[in-house]
This record gives structure tokens, sequence and C-alpha cells, in this order.
């Protein structure tokens, strides 16, 4: 089976470590967290504890995960 270039490079690229480029990088990925972690308590502190509570925190979690990756895959 033959993968198309593209597709292979775009594997390459999404699964290689990216480290930061500079500080300021750095610094974006340490503002997503602290956003993600705040966001977090409020919804541990606003929502009865439940598989809903349990399913948002983890999907927060994801979004974080993801938002890092378009930080770390898309720098300059």
């Amino acid at each position: 089976m033959n993968v198309h270039p593209t597709t292979t490079e775009m594997i390459e690229h999404n699964f290689t470590h990216h480290v930061p480029v500079n500080e300021a990088v750095c610094r974006l990925h340490a503002d997503v967290r602290k956003a993600c972690r705040k966001a977090a308590l409020d919804i541990a502190f606003l929502c009865p504890e439940s598989r809903e509570r349990s399913l948002a925190l983890t999907k927060l979690e994801e979004a974080m995960m993801w938002a890092n990756a378009a930080i770390a895959r898309n720098q300059e």
C-alpha cells in the first residue's frame, strides 16, 4: 500500500517532538495550562461530582493538549 507523500509528511510532523524555539513559546504553553487549570478548578467547584463533571474535566484536559500541540507544531 502506498501512502501519499503529504500524508507521510503530516505524520512525520505530528509525531515528532517540537522543542520550544524560545522563551515566548514556553510562556504560551504555560498560559494555556494556567487558563485550563483555572477552568478546571471552576468546573470542579461549580458542578456536582458526577460522570458529567468527570467528562467535562477530561475534555478540558484534551483541549489543553490540543492547544499545546497547536503551539508546538506551528512555531515560527
